[in-house]
C-alpha cells in the first residue's frame, strides 16, 4: 500500500475511534457530575440501573450478553442503566431495522418463483425434514432442486471458478464481500469487471467499511463509478456512538446472471488465495451453486444493496427467465439431492446460522465434522456438542494453529479442555490458518457458509450460507475434511491443563467473549 493513502487511512481509523472514545468518556462523566448535583438524581438513576437489571434478566437475548451488561450495572449503578438505555435504543437502529424489514417483505414471495419443492425435499429428505421446514417455512428461504453445487477450496480454486463465471456474464455482474484488498485477486477481477461493465452488464459491489477501512480509500465507490461500475459501503463508520455500527456485512456473495452463486468463508484478498503469506498456508472453502439456488442469493444481495442505497427496484426483474416463473420441465435436473441457501441479520432476533449449525449436530448419528477458524461457544452449543459426543457420535473440530487474532484464540482454546473430556477431538491446523467455516455429517448434510462460531458471526454479524441435502458435493466435503486432519495436530487433555494464572485469564476472556 502507498504510503501517502497508508497515513490517510490511519488518520481516519484513528479519528473515528478517538471521537467514539471521547464520547463515551463525556456521557460517563456527564451522569456522574450529574449525580453529585443532586443526591435525588443518583437515587434516580440507581433505580433505573435496577429497573434495567431487571428487563435484561427476562429478556430471550443470549445469556453471556445478559451477564455482561448485568455485571455492568452492579458494578457502575449510577450509570450502567442509562448506558444500556442510550445503546439499545436509538432512532438510527429502529430506522436500520425498519429499512430491513420491508426489504425482507419485498423478496418473501419472490424466494418461491423457481417453484415449490418442500414436498419433494421432505418426502425424499425425512431425516433432514426439520431443517428444511425451519428454514422454508419460517425463516422464509426455500429448499430448491435443479442445481449443480460444487466444492471450492482451498481459495485459489474459488478465485479460478469466479472467474470463469465471471467471464460468462451477460445482464449483471453481484458481488458482496467484507474485506476487498488491492492485488492479484482483486486487480484480476477488477479487470473483467471493467470490461463486462463497458459491455453494457450492470456491475454492482457492496463491501463492508469496517472490513475495508485500512484496505479502500474513502473514496473508493467514487472510482468504481469512474470505472462503469456501481459501488456502495455499508453501514459507513461515523465518528458517532450508535448501536448498529456494531452489525457488519460478513457475507461474501458473487452472483452472475442469478444463475450462478458463490458463498463461503473467501474474501478478495490475495491471502485468500495464498499469494500472501500472512499465517502460512490459508485453508478456506467455498461453495458454487449454479441453477436454480442461484436465485436466492441474487435476493439476498438485492436486499442489502436496497437498504445501502434507499432505492426500491423491481426485484422480478432480474429473475434469469425471461417470461418469469415457470414450473421446472425435470425437477431431478442438477442431480439428486437439494440445495437450500440462507441468510442471517441481526436485527431480527432470529439466530439463523446459530439454528442450522445446532440442528446439523443435533441431527447427526454417526459423524459431525466442523471447520472453524474460531470457537467461542455458547452454552447452546457447547452443550449441543458434548452431549453429542456422549452419545456416540464421531465429533472432531478443526481450528487453526496459526491464528490471525491471538486474543480470539485464547478464547478458542479455553474450550478445548471441556470439549475433549467430553469425547470431543479437537485438532489444530499446523500448516498456518484455516478459516473454512463447514459443517459435514453422516454422508447426508453438509453446509457451507460465512459465519464462524463466535459471537459476532452468530449474533451481530449479516451472515449466509447453504444448506446441501444428499448431493454428491456432501461426500467431497466430508472426503476434504478427513485429508485436511492428514495436516492437523490432535489436541490432548494433558496439554489444555495449564498454569493457574493461565487458566484464570482464560476465563477473563472467555467472560468477555461476547465483545470480542
Amino acid at each position: 500500500m502507498p504510503k501517502k493513502l497508508y497515513r490517510i487511512l490511519i488518520r481516519r481509523r484513528l479519528l473515528v475511534i478517538c471521537s467514539l472514545v471521547l464520547q463515551l468518556v463525556m456521557f460517563v462523566l456527564l451522569i456522574i457530575n450529574g449525580s453529585r448535583i443532586s443526591v435525588l438524581i443518583e437515587y434516580g438513576l440507581t433505580i433505573v440501573s435496577i429497573l434495567v437489571a431487571l428487563y435484561i434478566v427476562g429478556e430471550s437475548a443470549n445469556g453471556a450478553y445478559k451477564l455482561i451488561w448485568i455485571m455492568l450495572i452492579l458494578s457502575f449503578p449510577i450509570f450502567g442503566g442509562s448506558l444500556y438505555i442510550f445503546f439499545n435504543y436509538q432512532a438510527s437502529m429502529k430506522q436500520f431495522q425498519e429499512d430491513f424489514k420491508r426489504a425482507n417483505e419485498k423478496c418473501r414471495d419472490l424466494f418461491r418463483w423457481p417453484g415449490d419443492y418442500y414436498k419433494d425435499a421432505c418426502e425424499k429428505l425425512p431425516e433432514n425434514r426439520t431443517q428444511i421446514q425451519y428454514l422454508q417455512r419460517f425463516a422464509g428461504f426455500p429448499v430448491y432442486g435443479r442445481t449443480d453445487a460444487k466444492y471450492l477450496t482451498p481459495g485459489e480454486v474459488k478465485f479460478e471458478a469466479i472467474i470463469e463465471a465471471l467471464k460468462k456474464a451477460e445482464k449483471y455482474i453481484f458481488l458482496e464481500y467484507f474485506s476487498i484488498h488491492a492485488g492479484i485477486m482483486w486487480n484480476t477481477i477488477l479487470e473483467i469487471l471493467k470490461q463486462k461493465a463497458a459491455a453494457g452488464v450492470d456491475v454492482r459491489i457492496i463491501y463492508d467499511d469496517v472490513g475495508c477501512l485500512l484496505l479502500l480509500p474513502k473514496d473508493y465507490t467514487t472510482r468504481l463509478e469512474k470505472m462503469g461500475i456501481k459501488g456502495v459501503v455499508f453501514n459507513p463508520m461515523r465518528p458517532i456512538l450508535l448501536a448498529k455500527q456494531n452489525n457488519r456485512d460478513h457475507r461474501k456473495i458473487a452472483v452472475i446472471d442469478g444463475k450462478i452463486a458463490i458463498t463461503g468463508g473467501i474474501n478478495i484478498a490475495d491471502e485468500y488465495i495464498n499469494a500472501l503469506d500472512k499465517y502460512g498456508h490459508w485453508k478456506d472453502a467455498a461453495v458454487q451453486v449454479e441453477g436454480e439456488a442461484a436465485w436466492s442469493f441474487t435476493l439476498m444481495f438485492l436486499q442489502i444493496w436496497s437498504v445501502c442505497t434507499k432505492t426500491d427496484e423491481d426485484f422480478s426483474l432480474f429473475y434469469p427467465q425471461p417470461n418469469g416463473p415457470a414450473p421446472p420441465e425435470n425437477r431431478n435436473a442438477g442431480g439428486e439431492g437439494f440445495v437450500q441457501p440462507y441468510a442471517d441479520s441481526p436485527l431480527d432476533n432470529e439466530r439463523i446460522s446459530e439454528n442450522v449449525y445446532m440442528q446439523v449436530i443435533c441431527s447427526a448419528k454417526d459423524y459431525i465434522y466442523i471447520n472453524t477458524p474460531y470457537l467461542v461457544l455458547d452454552e447452546n452449543m457447547l452443550s449441543a456438542l458434548s452431549l453429542a459426543a456422549k452419545s456416540g457420535v464421531d465429533v472432531r473440530i478443526v481450528t487453526p494453529q496459526r491464528p490471525d487474532k491471538k486474543y480470539v484464540h485464547m478464547v478458542t482454546k479455553s474450550y478445548y479442555l471441556e470439549l475433549i473430556r467430553a469425547g470431543v477431538k479437537v485438532y489444530e491446523y499446523i500448516d498456518g490458518f484455516i478459516h473454512a467455516k463447514t459443517f459435514v455429517s453422516d454422508d447426508n448434510v453438509a453446509t457451507v457458509g460465512t459465519a464462524n462460531l463466535d459471537y459476532r458471526s452468530l449474533y451481530l454479524c449479516f451472515e449466509c450460507g447453504v444448506c446441501l441435502y444428499k448431493k454428491a458435493i456432501v461426500k467431497e466435503i466430508h472426503g476434504d475434511f478427513i485429508n485436511t486432519l492428514k495436516r492437523c495436530r490432535l489436541i490432548t487433555e494433558r496439554e489444555c491443563n495449564g498454569r493457574r494464572f493461565h487458566t484464570l485469564f482464560q476465563g477473563l476472556m472467555r467472560f468477555l467473549a461476547p465483545l470480542l
